[in-house]
């Protein structure tokens, strides 16, 4: 059973216009799973098919119909099912094809685009951009429950500084999510940290790095080695600067080299 998206662009708003188009699906056996309203004026469907080849004839009948503007038909990208499911496209950068941006506000969207993400198999390998206290971790942990998958953190900030040196036989599972902090594993002296990241990047799983642009900082790692980037702001005039970040890593390894805050195992 083929799956499309469906995308039109209303021309002529009048009463009816949903239920003529549904009808005309139905007569052409085609199920609509899942409808919304997608961007102002247009309104997007995933729908369901036993038989593609009439959505090649609704494609044709809708080219003589005044009403709507066809936009859209392929088989549905993640961006699509997103859209549908929110009302909305998820920002896309223009040139870096790869790289989505968000607001704070729009965490509910963030955590589902990446379980939907972590539920894919096989080697991913995802950048968060953003400064302290926007979210970052807290919607990767929050993508990992949803797409019902264990996170184990590689390198962190979040409760306290974390710099793991190897991991026990069940954590080695290409069903688990690996985060790591780009500023705290770039700073890193211990090779055997560096040893685990390097064993985890080889392995066929989902890894996120917060603050990529510094993880690949002298290593081995480019980001045309990322498969997404992801931007996380407050504000759309929000600038992501890793100064301050820098900054505050420097004090939390002098306040762990005072007393208990490192966990180093």
């Amino acid at each position: 059973m083929g799956e499309w998206y469906l995308e039109y662009e209303i021309q002529v708003n009048r009463p009816g216009l949903l239920g003529d188009i549904a009808s005309l699906l139905g007569m052409l056996r085609v199920n609509i799973v899942t409808i919304n309203g997608v961007d102002g004026g247009h309104r997007g469907m995933l729908l369901r098919t036993d038989n593609d080849d009439q959505i090649a004839r609704f494609e044709q009948i809708a080219e003589t119909m005044e009403t709507i503007q066809v936009i859209k038909i392929r088989e549905p990208k993640l961006r699509d099912i997103l859209a549908v499911r929110h009302g909305r496209y998820i920002q896309r950068d223009a040139d870096e094809r790869k790289t989505f941006r968000f607001l704070r506000s729009d965490l509910g969207i963030l955590v589902d685009f990446m379980a939907e993400i972590f539920k894919q198999e096989g080697h991913k390998l995802i950048g968060i951009r953003g400064m302290p206290r926007v979210g970052k971790t807290e919607s990767v942990v929050a993508a990992s429950v949803c797409a019902n998958k264990k996170w184990i953190f590689l390198s962190s900030t979040m409760i306290k500084q974390t710099l793991r040196k190897n991991l026990a036989g069940d954590e080695f599972s290409k069903d688990n999510i690996f985060i790591l902090d780009g500023i705290v594993t770039r700073r890193a002296e211990d090779e055997r940290h560096m040893q685990l990241v390097r064993e985890m990047m080889r392995m066929p799983t989902i890894k996120v790095v917060e603050h990529p642009d510094m993880f690949v900082q002298h290593s081995e790692y480019n980001i045309e080695d990322f498969d997404y980037i992801i931007e996380l702001r407050t504000d759309p005039e929000q600038e992501i600067t890793y100064e301050m970040m820098e900054k505050n890593h420097m004090i939390s390894d002098r306040a762990a080299m005072d007393g208990p805050g490192l966990f180093n195992f």
